[in-house]
């Protein structure tokens, strides 16, 4: 395939017609129209609907520059590297991170991170649904303990573990016994009614009896703290409450958790991408995550 055509391809389809695409190069609006249908004529495919006034992309053409978009960013990025002989991060790296980990301990990273690679423009999206690293133009994301992925790389760079949590006025149950014991507590709308908590470290099986049902993480955290009920919560967010004897702990829930930093195997691991990576595992070093 010949990759001057695609970029002319791409640089035409971005600004919406040969006249802004001419302007926007300084090539002739008839070099790139003779380009363009001779990479058509290579294809066997028509790209480009041509009207009087407008042009629109066809369904292939719209597929094609979808797709080329981030392939052809990785490619000028790496000739960027070779023209200058040096494997220097720069440009702009978007990142996808939970909402928690971004509210409590993303932002200062980011910042350590600018101040050292001040040539690399950081745009970080903070939410829980896992997004798709192509499609939306992602570098990297931030997942908690994500699922086998052929599609995605990375390291583990933390661990934490979740807990029951109450404020001390909640009197925990005493003893041990695996039979359940209802507690009112604090949960999120993803908990199931019926849904046991056991702490095997102390063998306590919690029956929660929600009374408040709250969409963030840091709202159950202050809820329990202010006497509400028990709530399962990562260490990490419910330690410094722990610490000021705010909080008290129940139990360990289940295994450690772990938080990858992920991106895409197909792609160049840029100088940008690279760089996070080991940036944010450096900041952790004994992979514990401790806000």
């Amino acid at each position: 395939m010949d990759i001057n055509a695609l970029a002319d391809f791409q640089l035409v389809a971005t600004h919406g017609g040969f006249g802004r695409a001419s302007r926007a190069s300084g090539r002739s609006k008839a070099t790139l129209s003779r380009r363009i249908a001779e990479f058509e004529d290579a294809l066997g495919v028509r790209l480009i609907e041509r009207g009087t006034r407008s042009l629109e992309l066809t369904e292939a053409g719209r597929l094609l520059l979808a797709r080329a978009e981030g392939p052809m960013r990785e490619l000028a990025e790496a000739l960027d590297v070779v023209r200058e002989g040096v494997d220097k991060p720069r440009g702009r790296l978007r990142i996808a991170a939970p909402l928690v980990f971004s509210q409590m301990a993303l932002g200062g990273i980011l910042a350590r991170f600018q101040a050292a690679y001040p040539e690399v423009e950081v745009e970080a999206v903070a939410e829980d649904r896992l997004v798709d690293l192509v499609e939306e133009h992602f570098d990297v994301t931030i997942r908690i303990n994500p699922r086998k992925d052929s599609a995605l790389v990375g390291r583990c760079f933390a661990r934490d573990r979740l807990l029951l949590a109450a404020a001390p006025s909640l009197r925990a149950p005493g003893g041990r016994t695996t039979r359940p014991v209802c507690a009112p507590a604090v949960v999120m709308p993803t908990y199931r009614d019926g849904d046991l908590w056991s702490a095997a470290d102390r063998k306590l099986v919690v029956e929660p009896q929600p009374v408040l049902r709250l969409s963030s993480l840091l709202m159950v955290r202050d809820a329990a703290a202010a006497g509400a009920g028990v709530a399962l919560l990562p260490q990490s967010l419910a330690q410094g409450l722990i610490n000021e004897g705010r909080l008290v702990t129940w139990g360990m829930i289940g295994e450690e958790v772990e938080l990858w930093v992920l991106h895409t195997s197909r792609r160049l691991q840029s100088p940008k991408v690279r760089a996070f990576v080991d940036f944010i595992c450096a900041q952790y070093p004994a992979g514990q995550f401790v806000v």
